[in-house]
């Protein structure tokens, strides 16, 4: 267990502060957490510790302020490098990056167009969402987890996202089970992992997060 001074700034809906609290939790860490408010105003320490964005998550080691939350998954693997996330070739890491990096641009946009649409739209938006998952089952594969047997990286990154599918399901009217079943194999697989588990919200709650702020944003 580490004696390391960890603060996490946090929200918890936020799939991007569950990315943070997993790789945590795979590397036997602890940490304290700071929970912000995020619509009745920011913490000082938030603003202070991430200027540019000033977003959460951030993570703070030793007073030391880390930002965007696949950064610091890999801050966090290349500190404390047992278990590793990432895979030990250099070409396994660059492909486990390349598919970080899709998640970041696709995968939570496509995720959360299809709840923020209204009338026609929503199809639309399902269907574009609906083939960003046919991507990511496509580089799935037969595999366990995206880097074979072994949960690491690629999964920390993409898993809390499936917390926010619930939402979009009930807005777009379909299943992802039924779209993609070995993509949702993978789901239920990750949350049998205590770290994914205990770091993922109740879907419904953030559902109920999804329709409140549908409301505040005047979509109906």
């Amino acid at each position: 267990m580490s004696k390391e001074d960890l603060l996490l700034l946090d929200f918890w809906v936020s799939p991007f502060c569950m990315r943070v609290k997993i790789a945590l939790a795979e590397k036997g860490l602890n940490y304290e957490s700071k929970e912000e408010d995020l619509f009745g105003g920011k913490s000082e320490l938030l603003l202070k510790s991430n200027p540019v964005y000033q977003k959460v998550p951030v993570l703070l080691h030793n007073g030391k302020p880390l930002n965007e939350s696949a950064i610091i998954v890999g801050y966090i693997d290349e500190k404390w490098p047992s278990p590793p996330l990432l895979p030990a070739c250099a070409y396994g890491r660059s492909q486990a990056r390349f598919w970080a990096d899709y998640i970041d641009k696709k995968l939570f946009d496509a995720t959360c167009t299809v709840w923020r649409s209204t009338g026609e739209a929503v199809e639309v938006a399902k269907k574009d969402f609906i083939e960003v998952l046919k991507v990511l089952e496509e580089a799935l594969g037969e595999k366990k987890f995206f880097g074979g047997e072994t949960f690491g990286f690629v999964d920390i990154v993409a898993i809390p996202m499936a917390s926010w599918f619930y939402a979009s399901e009930k807005f777009g009217n379909f299943t992802v089970e039924a779209e993609c079943p070995k993509l949702s194999a993978w789901i239920k697989r990750s949350m049998q992992r205590e770290s994914v588990a205990k770091a993922l919200p109740d879907p419904e709650k953030v559902y109920d997060f999804v329709v409140m702020f549908r409301k505040m944003q005047g979509i109906e």
